[in-house]
């Protein structure tokens, strides 16, 4: 369902929504954002997306169209492949668009970075502000040439594999990330890399190996020691070999960020990093899995606008 017919004027927004995400009244939620648009007199036009990653074929079909300001409805996925579908199209220089976010996914992890309310109506307020800055994306290239962008977090290993059996939990809410986090630990096995880095070449037994650039993730984790949205670097951290007792010691540690201290964790600031894995680990990004298996990561520098609060 969509309504692509209302003027391409600089002051109208698209509106990409998600009908299914993390709402079990979508209907009501949808009906309190169109009158709140309304009210507020923001022009706009909207799409829904009818099945997984259709948001990248909307945002590059509206962007042709002359649309310039986007707003994701929905979670921390619709994100995610909305910034693909701006990152991958031809028609204009990604920095021109500005994104805004109205949630209603279950996690919400990038919002927390940029103190964006989980609430309709206070999403909106932070549209009407119109405040903006330019954050950096990610770019996942794997073995075979395939790009995958993210805008918050990415990693591969463990990381990956909670991701995995998050699938069947998500229903029951953020929550969900730690209890997906603890039941892995059981089965997952640890895996060799080779991780190619600042002019080094490490070979590393990992749990997991993940690249940060905003502050949050799974449900309000901190597993990176110092993101920055805006410097132009990933922020990696390698964790080599933390087993289930470690992880419950530390348990408060990952919310508050400190557990980046600790002894089976290297922390690094990079531009780009290679890692070499003949294990077929699972690559994730932004919370949806993307691949298996050896990978390139770098950095696209000051690359969307996004409201922010």
């Amino acid at each position: 369902m969509c309504d692509l017919h209302q003027p391409k004027n600089v002051n109208t927004w698209f509106l990409i929504v998600n009908p299914s995400s993390g709402n079990k009244n979508f209907k009501k939620s949808w009906d309190k954002i169109k009158y709140l648009l309304k009210l507020n007199n923001i022009k706009y036009s909207f799409a829904f997306t009818q099945y997984t990653k259709h948001e990248i074929i909307l945002i590059k079909n509206a962007i042709k169209r002359g649309y310039k300001n986007i707003i994701s409805v929905g979670g921390d996925g619709t994100l995610h492949h909305i910034i693909n579908g701006i990152m991958s199209q031809p028609y204009i220089k990604t920095s021109k668009i500005k994104l805004g976010v109205i949630p209603l996914g279950t996690g919400n992890d990038w919002i927390r970075t940029y103190n964006i309310p989980n609430s309709i109506e206070k999403s909106i307020d932070v549209i009407l502000k119109n405040t903006t800055t330019l954050q950096d994306i990610g770019c996942i290239t794997l073995f075979n040439g395939k790009k995958e962008y993210f805008n918050n977090l990415a990693g591969i290993g463990y990381d990956g594999y909670v991701v995995k059996n998050l699938n069947y939990l998500k229903k029951i809410g953020a929550v969900a990330f730690l209890l997906s986090g603890l039941y892995s630990l059981f089965t997952y096995k640890k895996s060799k890399y080779t991780i190619r880095i600042k002019n080094k070449t490490l070979h590393k037994e990992c749990l997991m190996i993940l690249f940060g650039i905003c502050t949050y993730s799974g449900g309000g984790l901190r597993v990176t020691k110092n993101p920055n949205p805006k410097d132009g670097l990933l922020d990696i951290t390698v964790v080599k070999n933390i087993s289930f007792l470690d992880l419950i010691i530390n348990l408060p540690k990952l919310y508050n960020g400190t557990i980046v201290h600790h002894k089976k964790i290297d922390n690094y600031k990079v531009k780009d990093i290679k890692i070499i894995d003949n294990y077929n680990s699972i690559i994730e990004a932004d919370g949806e899995i993307v691949g298996t298996g050896s990978l390139d990561v770098t950095i696209h520098h000051n690359a969307i606008q996004f409201l922010i609060n």
